[in-house]
């Protein structure tokens, strides 16, 4: 079997040695802060109360530090092209892996389709009240979606010796917006606008157990989720089996602070008032620097440096969603076509078109009708199952994948594993079963659970049309 396992491995290695390897450890950790740091869950987190602290060092407990730990050791033990793909691949088989790969898609797939609609109220909130019309108008939309989507594919296209400068100057953005919104409280002591300010205080939940189960299932997959997408560029990074697991050996404590300390800073400025889900930080800057004179001016900086930071968080997506398909090529799985590399850039040509083409389509159509707006949503919720779908797998890989995976885990990652195994089970079952109020809660699980069924059986009939196709040119 540990032949096996290194036979295919060296195949693997062998296709990546045309791709080009831009990526260093400052690239990879600068794309994993970027990736997993998000604006909006220091808003929803501030809703808890002082109860936040003691919900994320939960999430970061049972899920964050396991997500880690299973990420390090599998990207240490097979640092492929492909990443969470080959490694469902070789701990399971190929049709787990490309189901996983599949789920994963499926999410950046929604979330590039996405990036246009937030790019648009980013920039209608940086702009002023003059330009709110935007968010509503379906050819605004359109029209930055299609920019956005095309802009994005031609900086794919180029490659990652292009991209990561994309990626790192919207890691860059993010930390300077971080740092301005943690430092916030301490100029409003400063000042005397705050009369005190306590970051890590903790306090017990005062809410129903079922609702705080929900919550800390969002904190764990929702925010604090994403470092095994930086793994699917290991066939382009220079030293992966080292960097990759010292990428977030780095950016994890950076990025739990930014989490809790930007917390406590909405908190400490919005109080009870009601929190702008959309844009806490933009909201928490005007209110902490309102009695400056260009508090408007600093607040609209900080929106197009957290625009700065979704294009380039998007860009990441494009380059992930194309590199799958790609690596499903090389094992026949999806026509060579997607597998065809561009002569001068050396990057899956074919597959980025194919991915651009579709979100724009994706994008544009969600724009038109009720309909197929309201089918779009159902995606977008949906898509927290198939995270969670992926999440289940990648913690299942060490506790139940090949015997020669599974030799060299300890213990204690076992039981970590199957910690973020269960928080991913609890992710997807409120995802299904939603505690928010909705018209008819049953009949709106049943359509999420209908969608992530459908989706799955898609791509259970795509992998079994491959593989008949492969068996018949191996015959």
């Amino acid at each position: 079997m540990i032949k096996d396992l290194e036979r295919a491995e060296q195949n693997v290695e062998t296709r990546s040695e045309s791709l080009r390897k831009p990526l260093g450890l400052f690239d990879l950790v600068l794309t994993q802060i970027l990736f997993v740091v998000g604006s909006t869950w220091v808003g929803a987190a501030a809703k808890l109360g002082q109860a936040h602290l003691f919900f994320w060092l939960l999430a970061i407990l049972l899920f964050y530090i396991p997500q880690a730990a299973v990420v390090i050791y599998l990207a240490n033990r097979m640092p492929l092209e492909g990443g969470i793909y080959q490694w469902a691949k070789l701990g399971f088989n190929e049709f787990a892996g490309f189901i996983v790969a599949w789920n994963l898609w499926l999410l950046s797939i929604t979330v590039i389709a996405l990036g246009g609609m937030f790019t648009t109220t980013n920039i209608s909130y940086a702009l002023g009240s003059d330009f709110a019309w935007m968010p509503n108008s379906k050819w605004c939309v359109s029209l930055i979606s299609t920019a956005l989507v095309a802009g994005l594919g031609w900086t794919c296209v180029r490659g990652l010796s292009l991209g990561k400068w994309l990626h790192n100057v919207g890691a860059f953005a993010m930390l300077v917006v971080y740092g301005a919104l943690i430092c916030l409280p301490l100029l409003g002591l400063a000042r005397g606008e705050l009369k005190n300010y306590q970051p890590l205080q903790l306090a017990l939940p005062t809410m129903s157990i079922f609702y705080c189960l929900n919550i800390f299932t969002k904190l764990g997959i929702g925010a604090l989720s994403g470092f095994e997408y930086v793994a699917i560029l290991a066939g382009e990074t220079r030293a992966p089996a080292r960097d990759i697991g010292r990428s977030v050996i780095i950016a994890s404590p950076v990025i739990a602070l930014m989490f809790i300390l930007g917390t406590s800073s909405v908190l400490a400025f919005i109080g009870n008032s009601p929190i702008d889900l959309i844009g806490p930080v933009p909201q928490t800057l005007r209110l902490g620097l309102h009695t400056f004179p260009i508090a408007g001016a600093i607040a609209s900086i900080g929106i197009l440096l957290m625009t700065t930071r979704t294009i380039s968080s998007t860009s990441v997506h494009v380059t992930g969603s194309s590199r799958l398909p790609m690596v499903a090529g090389w094992d026949q799985l999806l026509p060579a076509w997607f597998s065809r590399l561009h002569p001068r850039y050396r990057t899956p040509i074919n597959s980025i078109i194919f991915v651009g083409t579709l979100t724009l389509v994706i994008a544009i159509s969600s724009q038109i009708g009720a309909g197929i707006q309201e089918a779009f949503q159902l995606v977008d919720n949906a898509a927290n199952v198939f995270y969670g779908i992926v999440y289940f797998m990648l913690f299942a890989i060490p506790l139940f994948g090949a015997a020669a995976i599974r030799s060299g885990a300890p213990i204690w990652l076992r039981i970590a594993a199957l910690c973020g195994a269960g928080v991913s089970l609890l992710a997807i079952f409120f995802t299904v079963y939603p505690i928010i109020d909705v018209p008819n809660p049953l009949i709106f699980g049943a359509k999420i659970a209908a969608v992530t069924v459908t989706a799955n059986a898609i791509g259970a009939a795509i992998f079994a049309i491959g593989e008949r196709k492969r068996r018949a040119v191996v015959s």
